[in-house]
């Protein structure tokens, strides 16, 4: 058995485990993959200041999140398709999330359904919602949500166009897999994980098939769903929404000052500073580097997570210690996801839990609420100098 010391123990066992199809629909972004690079790179340049002779004893990285107690400033981030990438992957992912103490966040573009996740599990779960043309689907979507008791409504703003990922492309990217003469050859060299899915009558967007007039099979509801994210979003459509839903909402895709102003005035409880993992617009600044001007704009009227990047505990410290409320991680719980199932998403949080609480520990810290942008070295400029 392999020693798990970090994410990247685990990303090494899924990418051996998992179809090529699905490891690079997570392992991608979209274009020269620029901005997916710089997410995680951009972090390296921030340093921490050690401090020493200080009482370390009786630590912890509880905090809240909207409110909600939490193990750790951390929530499991909406990944399309997980159930591809394990089998029944978003019940297990939903399981381990609950079961250690972080929110975990359901995709529309999930393969196990709303209904699916709430019975399977204990813990309320978050809502993420792909904003569509159909009205109708709409409107039902958001009450089989409440339904199912979900705890916060999470509306994405930057996927009204889809990105283009050129290896999803390439490999002819679908749920359940086209069996092609490359696909099939790549499958049959995974077989632990045809086995399980073969043990699963989740295949396909269980949040789409059965709920859409005409929605039969999978070719069906590809182009379906190609032609129905809602070019038409705009604030107007988004304060109607957050009626309709009448809970917390969570508005993620932020990159910009003026979006993060515009979502306190339709009165979003929290935003997520994101670039989707750097899958739509490429060539976009990193999210790390989009946090202070957020900050300083909106940071002290609303809750403000970042997401996108985040592969460790000291990426979740040095983002909460520039004034993030909390972190989003996609990539790192997939890898354990993919690797072990929901024993591998539990390592995933252990790994940054214990990675987070050394590094704050050595920076002479012992809680949340004590971490500021003092116990960080962040280079002048760090945020971009700009022309006007």
């Amino acid at each position: 058995m392999a020693v798990i010391t970090n994410i990247g123990d685990l990303k090494a066992i899924y990418k051996r485990r998992v179809p090529k199809m699905f490891y690079d629909y997570c392992e991608s972004g979209s274009w020269t993959e620029q901005t997916f690079r710089e997410n995680v790179s951009d972090f390296d340049q921030i340093r921490l200041r050690q401090r020493v002779a200080v009482d370390m004893s009786g630590r912890s990285t509880k905090t809240q999140l909207i409110g909600q107690d939490v193990a750790m400033p951390v929530a499991l981030a909406p990944v399309g398709m997980t159930g591809m990438q394990h089998a029944d992957g978003e019940i297990k992912a939903a399981r381990a999330a609950g079961k250690f103490g972080v929110p975990f966040t359901l995709s529309t573009m999930s393969i196990c359904s709303i209904e699916d996740v709430a019975e399977n599990t204990e813990k309320p779960f978050w809502f993420q919602l792909y904003v569509m043309r159909d009205e109708d689907y709409l409107r039902r979507l958001i009450q089989r949500a409440k339904d199912a008791k979900c705890s916060a409504l999470v509306i994405t703003l930057d996927l009204q166009i889809l990105g283009q990922r050129h290896k999803d492309l390439k490999n002819g990217l679908s749920a359940p897999p086209k069996l092609t003469p490359s696909t099939i050859a790549n499958l049959a060299t995974k077989w632990s994980w045809g086995l399980e899915m073969l043990g699963t009558k989740r295949r396909q967007f269980g949040n789409i098939v059965g709920h859409v007039k005409g929605i039969s099979d999978a070719s069906s509801l590809m182009s379906w769903t190609s032609e129905q994210f809602d070019p038409t979003l705009d604030w107007g459509k988004i304060k109607k929404i957050k009626e309709m839903w009448g809970g917390p909402v969570i508005l993620k895709g932020i990159l910009d000052a003026e979006d993060a102003k515009m979502a306190l005035q339709v009165g979003a409880d929290a935003i997520v500073v994101s670039n989707h993992g750097g899958r739509q617009l490429d060539g976009a600044i990193s999210s790390i580097k989009a946090l202070g001007p957020i900050l300083d704009a909106v940071g002290d009227k609303i809750e403000v997570h970042l997401d996108s990047g985040v592969r460790s505990g000291q990426d979740v410290l040095k983002a909460v210690s520039m004034g993030a409320k909390g972190t989003w991680i996609g990539r790192a719980f997939i890898y354990g996801l993919g690797a072990m199932g929901e024993a591998g998403v539990t390592k995933a949080l252990e790994v940054i839990q214990k990675e987070m609480d050394v590094s704050m520990a050595l920076c002479g810290r012992r809680r949340v609420d004590e971490l500021g942008r003092d116990i960080l070295q962040i280079p002048e400029g760090f945020s971009g100098r700009w022309e006007k």
